[in-house]
């Protein structure tokens, strides 16, 4: 793992970013979510928590708001994306998932608030002729809070799995690039 510097940046601020290094063996991490509906926004709290971490190899991360087809120069530039997100799947609160979906209609079916715009943002990734690899990692949520910024205490308990299980993927990913 490597600590985070000026030469590594801990969040993505602008679109020339993805231009400014060569990232096709890379790995972004990419919190979606309200911040501001309570649970529905625990893609971008994870995000906001790994920004003081040492990342993975190889790794950056992006709070994605919701910010559906806005992200898809993301999918142009990086080899692999791992998606964290909230979902109403009906599972108990906190529940931690990893899926690798090949198909926008792969991803749960109740993505909360931002449904819509994540589906279709993935439905224009797989006619892209450089797809990534995607993977998501989806905590339950048993509501949206509106004009709430605070997490569920099951929701708040699920951010170190959540953390350790795109960390480890990470790495998986880049072990796999370097031995290719």
């Amino acid at each position: 793992m490597r600590k985070q510097t000026s030469d590594n940046p801990v969040a993505i601020s602008s679109d020339s970013f993805f231009y400014e290094k060569d990232k096709s063996d890379a790995t972004l991490i990419l919190g979606v979510g309200n911040y501001l509906m309570g649970d529905e926004g625990v893609g971008v709290q994870v995000i906001q928590q790994m920004a003081g971490m040492d990342l993975p190899e190889r790794t950056d991360i992006l709070d994605g708001g919701t910010g559906g087809f806005l992200l898809l120069n993301c999918f142009e530039s990086y080899k692999n994306i791992i998606f964290i997100d909230a979902t109403m799947d009906g599972e108990p609160e906190g529940t931690v998932t990893l899926r690798k979906p090949k198909f926008a209609s792969d991803f749960p079916s109740a993505l909360s608030v931002h449904d819509v715009g994540l589906k279709d943002m993935i439905e224009a990734v797989y006619l892209m002729e450089m797809k990534p690899e995607l993977y998501l990692i989806t905590i339950s949520v048993s509501e949206v809070v509106p004009m709430c910024v605070d997490l569920s205490p099951e929701v708040q308990k699920a951010i170190p799995e959540v953390i350790n299980t795109a960390f480890t993927l990470a790495s998986e990913l880049a072990n796999v690039s370097q031995n290719s």
